[in-house]
């Protein structure tokens, strides 16, 4: 795996039509969100990005293959700072109907790693991965590892080189918000599979 690599490949369907996102230098940017099934049932929705040029390729209900890089976002609108990850299309075009999730991913660890207890005593790892763009720019993005691959990362040190495969995943979590109530929200991660030999 090369040096600062972020490559995604999903393919599920989507139930929307995508919407404009934004505009920069005259073209214009749209989004809308992938459902990919997962193994247990369960399903990740996942934001997508994509240029205008892929749209004719989008139409709810029927499978899409997504390829491309998942993107970090700094919003600083509102109180404090938001990380925004989307996954930018690079190429959409028709599926086979067969779920898929997968990232490759390098880059340097840019903040210590956090390792933690589930309450039933399973070991999991939170990183935050600095993957470098062309240009002086990087996306920053979180990943989780389980088990004895979070032991191994758990180790790793600011500034440490990371390879890994993996998965991008929803979650949804509830936040209580200042006024006291509770809100429910979507966070999305890279989970770790492997890292290569």
């Amino acid at each position: 795996m090369s040096n600062n690599q972020n490559q995604v490949t999903l393919e599920g369907q989507t139930t929307e039509t995508p919407v404009l996102s934004h505009e920069n230098h005259g073209a214009r940017f749209y989004r809308f969100t992938l459902q990919v099934p997962r193994l247990s049932g369960q399903s990740d929705l996942l934001p997508i990005l994509t240029p205008e040029a892929n749209l004719e390729q989008i139409r709810p209900g029927i499978p899409l293959s997504v390829q491309g890089q998942l993107r970090s976002f700094n919003n600083r609108t509102g109180v404090g700072s938001r990380l925004i990850l989307s996954v930018y299309a690079r190429n959409i075009r028709e599926g086979t109907g067969v779920p898929r999730n997968r990232i490759l991913l390098s880059g340097t660890i840019c903040k210590p790693p956090i390792f933690r207890r589930t309450p039933l005593g399973r070991g999991i790892c939170d990183i935050m991965l600095a993957v470098s763009r062309p240009y002086g720019r990087a996306d920053y993005l979180p990943v989780i590892a389980w088990g004895q691959l979070a032991l191994e990362t758990s180790a790793l040190h600011v500034g440490d080189p990371l390879e890994l495969e993996g998965r991008v995943q929803s979650r949804i979590y509830h936040k209580v918000t200042e006024d006291g109530a509770t809100e429910e929200r979507t966070a999305y991660e890279v989970s770790m599979m492997r890292r290569p030999e």
